[in-house]
């Protein structure tokens, strides 16, 4: 039996489909709402088709929905790094892009890679997610509001400062409600404590891992996590004259690593096993971004330690670290 694959192109307002079945392709654009939905299943079931192996981009908020409608609906849905649909163009030397091409690309993306299934976060991750998120977009408002201060006409200073006082307080607000959120819940209540056990993790950061890293279960070793989020060593090698220097690779989750950061930095003031490892890299001659790196990487190993296993850190546990 051949697959029956929907390849899907999201915008804000509307998305494309592109529906190749047996090398026949088929298109349509809806709207991006209820209203599309429910016209998108009516059209699936005019051509005649059951089930969809549904592929779309992970672009934010935009699709979310639409893969939480499709997997309730029954149907396989696989949302998947940008970065690969875009490789997978630069293979096929594609020179257009529309939304229709778009869409019939992701499409045959989907039938020849065969993705992993995505599987929807529960409904109170989904709510976890909303107010983190929306947490870090007032912080960074506030951010460029506090620097707007030294070079605003004084005429709208006192605005600005107003403003500020607002964002305090909308902040705080939003973080009682994430506290709430998580106290209620006895998984995410767990999974709080479990964290709040390993030095160097605070209030700021562990809503974070718990937004982000909702299923362990999609990591069967730490590597696998470590890469998700970004933080695996790149090298540059080939032949005898090209030989770079490693870096990180930055595709991930780039959330994550921002949360990781400051956590790293506070690890190697109260973390026995940190300073000790901080120290070895820095008797090697390694320079503070690369320490830094390093850190994040080991913390994310504990993190995944942690969480898998159910047991709070152990300080008095030596790892062996390379």
């Amino acid at each position: 039996m051949s697959v029956v694959v929907l390849g899907i192109d999201i915008a804000k307002q509307k998305f494309d489909v592109s529906l190749l079945v047996e090398e026949k392709t088929k298109h349509k654009t809806c709207k991006n709402s209820a209203e599309g939905f429910e016209a998108l299943t009516v059209w699936l079931e005019k051509q005649g088709v059951g089930k969809v192996h549904a592929c779309l981009e992970a672009t934010g908020n935009y699709g979310e929905d639409l893969g939480i409608y499709l997997h309730e609906a029954g149907h396989t849905v696989s949302i998947i790094n940008p970065a690969r649909i875009k490789g997978f163009a630069q293979s096929e030397l594609l020179r257009t892009k529309t939304d229709k091409i778009d869409a019939a690309l992701i499409a045959r993306f989907c039938l020849a890679m065969k993705p992993e299934i995505w599987t929807p976060p529960a409904p109170e991750i989904r709510s976890l997610r909303a107010l983190v998120r929306r947490v870090d977009s007032l912080i960074d408002m506030r951010s460029q509001e506090k620097n707007r201060i030294s070079t605003a006409h004084e005429s709208v200073v006192l605005l600005i400062k107003e403003h500020i006082v607002y964002l305090d307080k909308e902040i705080e607000n939003i973080r009682r409600q994430i506290d709430d959120l998580i106290g209620k819940n006895p998984y995410l209540k767990q999974r709080k404590d479990l964290l709040a056990s390993i030095p160097g993790l605070g209030k700021a950061t562990i809503p974070h891992l718990l937004a982000e890293l909702d299923d362990l279960n999609k990591f069967t070793h730490v590597r696998e996590m470590v890469a998700f989020i970004g933080l695996a060593p790149k090298e540059t090698l080939s032949g005898s004259s090209i030989k770079g220097k490693p870096r990180l690779c930055k595709i991930g989750h780039a959330r994550l690593r921002k949360a990781l950061f400051m956590p790293a930095l506070v690890s190697i003031q109260c973390n026995s096993a940190m300073i000790a490892f901080h120290n070895r890299l820095k008797e090697r001659g390694k320079n503070g971004k690369v320490i830094v790196c390093a850190i994040m990487r080991k913390l994310v190993h504990v993190i995944f330690g942690v969480l898998k296993s159910g047991k709070k850190y152990d300080p008095n546990y030596k790892p062996v670290f390379a």
